[in-house]
């Protein structure tokens, strides 16, 4: 995938944004995840009044993807309401390394300015489910 493929998936992330529910951070976040088909799933964060229940985009967009049957990515782009870039919490990291694998993350800033980084650059070492296998 090309970067101007990319900046439509990060206007997609931009766009998924305005969906958001965050009533007690009031921190808009969108994602839009690309699949190998060229399909893209939107996902926003979803927030709670028992704040361990709240949602990222990110995990909203796979989730999404993986309750219609789909299971092969490639990238996924996340806009948030930061002007600079805004990296993944820990637990999207693990989410997306184990049901996505080592696909493209794009960081969206304030300014529709990208960085592409790799999800194994994000969570070296990460545990998988090579790490549940018996030897």
């Amino acid at each position: 995938m090309t970067q101007i493929d990319y900046n439509h998936l990060a206007q997609k992330a931009v766009e998924s944004k305005k969906f958001a529910h965050p009533p007690y951070s009031n921190f808009h976040v969108g994602a839009a995840l690309l699949t190998e088909s060229g399909e893209i799933y939107s996902g926003c964060n979803v927030e709670n009044s028992s704040f361990g229940l709240t949602i990222c985009a990110e995990r909203v967009a796979v989730f999404k993807a993986y309750s219609e049957g789909i299971r092969k990515f490639k990238a996924i782009a996340v806009a948030s309401d930061d002007q600079n870039f805004c990296p993944p919490c820990g637990a999207c990291r693990q989410v997306l390394m184990d049901l996505c694998g080592d696909i493209d993350f794009i960081m969206v800033d304030g300014k529709m300015q990208t960085k592409v980084f790799k999800l194994s650059e994000l969570l070296p070492y990460a545990f998988g489910d090579e790490n549940l296998k018996s030897k």
